[in-house]
């Protein structure tokens, strides 16, 4: 699978940080090879990373700056929303979680990595939900 494939929730992003060595070392391995985030997983991670890992903004903008210089980052627009919300109806997904797999989608990827979404999950018979934290 290319970088140009692979898209990377904000739980991934997030786990750059975790505690956790093993999943901390796994979201490094997959990010380091490239792929694709949205400005929607740029504002979860800042807000989770500020709010509720109390890291300062300075730290924060650091980690997020190394993100962006690899993966590509795909903007939000009233198509991503148009599509998010029909992803959201038809697969019972939050907003938030159809939004990720709309913006995945528009940018052609095929593989969704995600710990919060049903793994294995296939969303409009193109992209598939991965948890790459599972064993």
């Amino acid at each position: 699978m290319s970088a140009a494939d692979r898209f990377f929730d904000s739980n991934v992003v997030l786990y750059l940080i975790s505690e956790d060595e093993s999943k901390a070392d796994r979201a490094e391995e997959l990010i380091s090879q490239g792929g694709h985030i949205s400005v929607q997983v740029l504002n979860e991670s800042a807000s989770v990373a500020t709010r509720k890992l109390k890291m300062a903004h300075d730290e924060v903008r650091e980690v997020l700056t190394t993100v962006r210089a690899i993966c590509q980052v795909n903007p939000l627009t009233e198509e991503t929303h148009d599509l998010g919300m029909q992803i959201a109806e038809r697969y019972q997904l939050s907003i938030y979680d159809a939004m990720i797999a709309a913006s995945a989608l528009e940018a052609g990827c095929t593989t969704l990595f995600s710990e919060d979404m049903q793994d294995g999950l296939t969303i409009n018979r193109t992209l598939k939900v991965k948890n790459p934290f599972a064993s």
